[in-house]
């Protein structure tokens, strides 16, 4: 059974930074397209920063430069590293991995950010 475990978010002052870890179980991540996405109240959920097998990397343009999407293989987890936190970038945050062998996409139960002074 596929598990994806987060952890990592809690509250930071505007221009802080946080780090938050995607835990895999009953799969060898490292194979599979992985993403973070959010989800602010109110609006649709948004791919943040994406990771292919390959270790290519994508991010919305609202968080270049500023967020790093990253893999420790040995660890089966997946970071993404938030510097230069805003307001707007507060939201529940959630782990995706895209199944290559089935399609089935698998979602982790999400950890919030909150940015606020």
């Amino acid at each position: 059974q596929v598990q994806l475990v987060e952890s990592g978010g809690g509250l930071v002052q505007p221009g802080g930074s946080l780090r938050l870890s995607c835990a895999a179980s009953g799969i060898i991540s490292r194979i599979h397209p992985m993403g973070w996405y959010r989800q602010a109240p109110g609006k649709q959920r948004e791919l943040v920063a994406g990771i292919a097998g390959g270790d290519s990397t994508n991010y919305a343009d609202s968080v270049k430069g500023r967020f790093t999407i990253s893999r420790d293989n040995a660890k089966n987890t997946v970071y993404l590293q938030m510097n230069s936190l805003k307001p707007e970038d507060t939201a529940v945050y959630y782990c995706n991995l895209h199944s290559l062998w089935n399609s089935r996409d698998y979602w982790g139960q999400g950890t919030q950010v909150s940015v606020s002074s």
